[in-house]
């Protein structure tokens, strides 16, 4: 991404009040992003110059690699995300494989149902919705095979999700148009027009734990 020096001396002249700590402020923000984010989106988010944003995640990466974290920063594709460390991939399998075997949580088939009737929608609009984060959830629908994703939207470039012809399949119909009638029930997509962004996921409360659920043993 290539910026004018006009624009970067814009930028940081409304960067004049940091929001929070820098370091903790990009970790919170890094810790729901669905894609890569490169350092002048994150400088924006977090209040800092884009030159120290620059570094500190430079420092942040090298942190994490010496520390042995489970986790890494990576530049990748222009931008920043974190990622599971490639040493601890076996843990991971298990830990996925094990969860092909267990039930769908309430929480799980709440999520599930949001973007059943709302799809193609962003994680952050089906939390908006739920009124919590569903970071955890999603990955989970997604491994199960149930929810996959459908693109990007146009404005915001978060990543889209859909239910799959497996989900389908598991509730016993043949298109989504045989879903009962309970879209009018849940938000219109129109007044969450401002909800595609970290703040709403920081906002929300994480999913209290709830009994498990079972759907057809998916």
């Amino acid at each position: 991404m290539t910026v004018s020096s006009e624009e970067l001396e814009e930028l940081e002249e409304m960067l004049e009040v940091p929001l929070a700590e820098l370091r903790p402020a990009l970790e919170a923000v890094l810790m729901v992003a669905d894609q890569p984010l490169d350092h002048l989106t994150l400088a924006t988010a977090v209040g800092y110059p884009p030159e120290r944003v620059r570094q500190e995640l430079a420092a942040l990466s090298a942190e994490y690699d010496e520390q042995g974290r489970g986790f890494d920063l990576r530049n990748v594709a222009g931008g920043w995300r974190f990622y599971t460390r490639d040493a601890l991939a076996p843990v991971v399998e298990r830990f996925v494989t094990d969860g092909q075997q267990t039930r769908l949580t309430q929480a799980a088939l709440e999520t599930l149902a949001v973007v059943a009737y709302k799809q193609p929608v962003s994680r952050a609009r089906v939390s908006a919705i739920r009124g919590v984060n569903v970071d955890g959830v999603m990955r989970t629908l997604v491994t199960r095979g149930l929810v996959e994703e459908a693109g990007h939207d146009l404005e915001t470039h978060a990543t889209l999700y859909r239910t799959t012809g497996y989900f389908l399949e598991r509730i016993g119909i043949t298109a989504l148009s045989d879903l009962p009638e309970l879209a009018p029930f849940l938000p219109e997509m129109a007044d969450l027009e401002d909800l595609d962004h970290p703040e709403v996921l920081e906002e929300a409360a994480p999913a209290e734990p709830v009994a498990e659920v079972d759907l057809e043993e998916a």
